[in-house]
């Protein structure tokens, strides 16, 4: 056996650059101002990936470059040293739930090696079933909702019942949570945040079983990282929710049949995942402020050892603002 020497891991780093994000766009929770709250969150992701010794490309951003100042499909992140990296972001998932002071916002960075990272193009949703690793063989994106239940919770060694069901509350999810009933599960319908859905499927810790339904595209490939760190699977098939964004898709080659698995979502072990909490809730607890700074909570996946780390951590606004550009008080 050959045994390698620790390499570094960038997830250490990224944990910066969401823990700069959570704490700048926290001052908006509850405010009504979704621009004002991402806008804070992406000017501190950026300035904070500016110290990263990476040559990174965003590949999961905010579409492409237009007169907003948000981190853009094809920015170029990092020092312009050091690997080069597809990067994933997403500095406010939640923008709603940011807004109007409702649980479970997030902020969130992955890293893949270049090339790696599936490009969803012109597609922005896709349907996702994720589930923890003891059941990552027993799904089948295009069977029914009740066989996937029952065979989730015979991986489980559970009963269909106990099963707890993560579903976006969107009027597309009519039927899908009928038949999660008549299944007889659970259900956890949340307004938005499904990164943070598909992580607390897959974690250990967590009170969902599985997440289901049709989300964000960007939001998959992001949570996909995650997953190949804590070794779950998710499944996923591109579903336009438009006539148009149906055209786009097939005009630009998307096989819209296609299960995507997360190991087709990113090619690669090799990922680095940071995620920090903005407004508390289930999966991580939010942005708490002490008078004299704040505490901060965040998960640190690298996919290479499967380690995970929560960070709890303690900022001195006193001793920060003395050396960042951030406004973060």
């Amino acid at each position: 056996m050959i045994h390698e020497a620790p390499q570094r891991n960038l997830a250490l780093d990224l944990v910066r650059v969401t823990e700069a994000a959570a704490l700048a766009s926290s001052r908006w929770m509850g405010k009504g101002d979704k621009q004002g709250g991402d806008l804070a969150a992406v000017e501190a992701m950026r300035f904070s990936f500016n110290a990263i010794d990476i040559r990174g490309v965003v590949v999961i951003g905010e579409g492409e470059k237009d007169d907003a100042p948000m981190l853009y499909n094809g920015e170029q992140l990092g020092t312009g040293n050091g690997p080069a990296m597809d990067v994933a972001v997403d500095p406010v998932e939640g923008t709603r739930l940011l807004a109007f002071g409702r649980p479970n916002a997030i902020a969130v960075v992955a890293l893949a090696p270049r090339g790696t990272m599936f490009d969803p193009g012109p597609g922005f949703y896709m349907q996702k079933i994720a589930v923890p690793a003891q059941a990552r063989d027993h799904v089948d994106l295009t069977a029914p909702v009740g066989v996937n239940l029952k065979q989730i919770a015979n991986a489980l060694g559970k009963s269909v019942d106990d099963l707890v069901v993560f579903v976006l509350d969107k009027p597309r999810h009519k039927s899908l949570i009928q038949e999660i009933r008549q299944a007889g599960a659970r259900i956890q319908l949340h307004t938005d945040g499904d990164v943070a859905g598909a992580l607390m499927a897959v974690s250990p810790e967590g009170d969902v079983d599985v997440m289901m339904g049709t989300g964000g595209t960007p939001e998959g490939v992001l949570a996909a990282a995650a997953i190949i760190a804590v070794g779950g699977e998710m499944h996923c098939r591109l579903d336009p929710q438009s006539d148009q964004e149906k055209e786009n898709l097939v005009r630009a080659g998307y096989d819209l049949n296609r299960v995507l698995t997360v190991k087709e979502l990113i090619q690669s072990e090799d990922v680095f995942f940071a995620a920090t909490g903005i407004s508390g809730g289930t999966f991580l607890q939010g942005v708490s402020f002490t008078g004299q700074g704040a505490l901060t909570r965040s998960v640190v996946m690298r996919g290479r050892t499967g380690t995970l780390r929560r960070i709890e951590s303690l900022h001195s606004f006193d001793k920060l603002m003395r050396i960042s550009a951030i406004k973060y008080t």
